[in-house]
């Protein structure tokens, strides 16, 4: 079974996104547009603050009628931020993920410095590449062929 570090290697250590709490989600808005990504950690320096997602936006700027350009994104952000270990199964993140209903986990190592983050499409990607590879096994002991 895949772990979380697996997936942020196949990721080949793509950067890790972030913004700081006073910036304006004007400001976040457009750094997850020019990087085609729904979530950003909010950063204290090395420290994370919250996460900020297109879905804290809709919900907490656009529906109650507020300014992307004068709204600070700690106005907007999530502070309480579920993180998992590099160790952690796929299957281990989909569970806190359905329970917490979450879409981005951030990835920490023991000191609490950030790795990388990793999102449901990630994980789903991971599971589904793992079914099929144990289907194909299967076929091929089914049949007697060789993959």
């Amino acid at each position: 079974m895949k772990t979380v570090a697996d997936i942020l290697r196949a990721k080949n250590n793509s950067p890790m996104h972030s913004v700081a709490p006073n910036d304006t989600m004007l400001a976040a808005l457009q750094r997850m547009s020019e990087y085609g990504i729904g979530a950003l950690l909010v950063m204290e320096g090395e420290r994370i603050a919250g996460i900020v997602t297109e879905r804290d936006y809709a919900r907490k700027v656009v529906l109650q009628g507020r300014s992307s350009s004068s709204t600070a994104v700690r106005e907007v952000m999530t502070a309480q931020v579920h993180c998992v270990l590099p160790r952690q199964t796929t299957v281990e993140c989909m569970a806190l993920m359905t329970e917490k209903r979450i879409r981005h986990l951030p990835v920490v190592n023991a000191q609490r410095q950030v790795l990388g983050m990793v999102s449901i499409g990630d994980l789903v990607k991971e599971i589904i590449s793992e079914q099929e590879f144990t289907i194909q096994q299967l076929e091929h002991y089914i049949t007697g062929t060789r993959p």
